[in-house]
C-alpha cells in the first residue's frame, strides 16, 4: 500500500511571529502555514485576538517539541484601564461594574507587592483549560460558571511603568500558566476600583531573541519578493526560522556517535559515557551535532528515547 501523498513542503523550525492585534492564534498560524507551503504547524502558548507580539510558530518535526515552550516563562506589556471591570477581564468583554479610582501611591505598591513571587491563581472562566471535556471558555460563553482550582505560578518581576488617569502600565515576567487579565483584575479588587486588560503584548518566551520576530507583513513582502524574481520562497523565508530543537534548548545536551545513533534511533536505549544521571536531555548526533530526539536517562542510567526526529528522504 503506497504512502499518501504529503501536502506541502517537510520544512522544519520555528518561527518567532509578532501576532497583529484583532487576529487569533490560530488564524495567525494559518497564515504562516500557507505562506511556507508548510505540511505541518502548530502554534505554542495561545494569544488572545487583543493580543499582539511573541507566538513561536512550529513547522515540521519541530511541533513534536512545542510542549516545551508552554512551560517556559513569559514577559508581557499589560495596560490596565482603572475603574471598570468586565466579564472577560478585558476590553473585548461587556463592563459588569464601574467604581472610582481613588487610592494612594502606597497602596498601588501595596497591592503590586502581594503579586510578586509564589502565589497561587484561580482561572479565568475565559481560558482554554478543560472541565469534563471542553474548554472553559465555552462554559463562559453560555454564562455558566464552574468550579476551578487555584493554580500555583511565580512572578518573577512585575515592575511599575506608569499610573496616569485611570491607566496602570505594567510589566510581567512570570511562569506557565500565569494569566495577565486574571492578575489585572484581581488588583482591581486589591485597589476597590476594578480593573480590565486594554492592551497585552508579549514581549518574551523562553529565551528566544526577539530581534528574530518577524511580522506577517514581512513575510508576505518577501513572498512577493521571491516571485519577483522567479525563485521559490522558501529561499527567503526558511533563513528566519529558529532550529527546530530550540524550544528544548535548555535541556542538557548528549551527542551521540553515528555508530550508537542507529541503535537511539530505532528506539533503542544507549550507554553514554559522562551522561547526565537523570532527567530529559537533548540528543545529538555525530560532529555536526545533528538533533535527533529528546530522550530520558533511565534508571539503569541508559539514554532512553522519548520522541525522535523523522528523517524525510530529500
Amino acid at each position: 500500500m503506497s504512502r499518501p501523498r504529503r501536502r506541502g513542503r517537510d520544512i522544519h523550525g520555528v518561527l518567532l511571529l509578532d501576532k497583529p492585534q484583532g487576529l487569533s492564534s490560530n488564524d495567525a498560524l494559518q497564515k504562516v502555514k500557507r505562506l511556507y507551503n508548510a505540511n505541518r504547524a502548530g502554534h505554542t502558548g495561545a494569544l488572545d485576538p487583543l493580543a499582539t507580539g511573541m507566538l513561536p510558530i512550529c513547522l515540521g518535526e519541530a511541533t513534536k517539541f512545542s510542549q516545551y515552550l508552554l512551560d517556559s516563562d513569559k514577559r508581557y506589556r499589560v495596560i490596565a484601564k482603572l475603574g471598570q471591570r468586565t466579564d472577560t477581564s478585558d476590553a473585548d468583554g461587556q463592563i459588569v461594574e464601574e467604581r472610582p479610582v481613588n487610592f494612594s501611591a502606597a497602596q498601588l505598591a501595596d497591592a503590586l507587592e502581594s503579586f510578586r513571587g509564589d502565589t497561587e491563581q484561580v482561572p479565568t472562566m475565559f481560558s482554554a483549560l478543560k472541565y469534563q471535556g471542553k474548554p472553559l471558555y465555552e462554559y463562559a460563553r453560555q454564562g455558566i460558571v464552574v468550579p476551578r482550582e487555584a493554580r500555583p505560578i511565580t512572578v518573577y518581576e512585575l515592575l511599575f511603568i506608569r499610573h496616569e488617569g485611570d491607566e496602570l502600565e505594567l510589566e510581567v515576567h512570570c511562569s506557565k500558566g500565569t494569566y495577565i487579565r486574571t492578575i489585572i483584575d484581581d488588583l482591581g479588587e486589591k485597589l476597590g476600583c476594578g480593573a480590565h486588560v486594554i492592551f497585552l503584548r508579549r514581549l518574551a518566551v523562553s529565551n528566544y531573541p526577539i530581534e528574530r520576530m518577524v511580522t506577517l507583513e514581512q513575510l508576505n513582502a518577501l513572498v512577493e519578493e521571491a516571485q519577483t524574481r522567479d525563485i521559490p520562497p522558501g529561499e527567503l523565508l526558511d533563513p528566519l526560522l529558529m532550529p527546530m530543537d530550540s524550544p528544548a534548548a535548555d535541556f542538557p545536551l548528549v551527542n551521540l556517535l553515528p555508530e550508537v545513533a542507529v541503535y537511539f534511533k530505532n528506539g533503542q536505549p544507549v550507554r553514554v559515557a559522562n551522561a547526565p544521571l537523570d532527567g530529559l536531555v537533548r540528543v545529538t548526533e555525530g560532529a555536526e551535532a545533528k538533533f535527533i530526539g529528546m530522550a530520558e536517562i533511565d534508571d539503569e542510567g541508559r539514554v532512553a528515547p522519548r520522541r525522535l526526529v523523522v528523517e524525510y528522504p530529500a
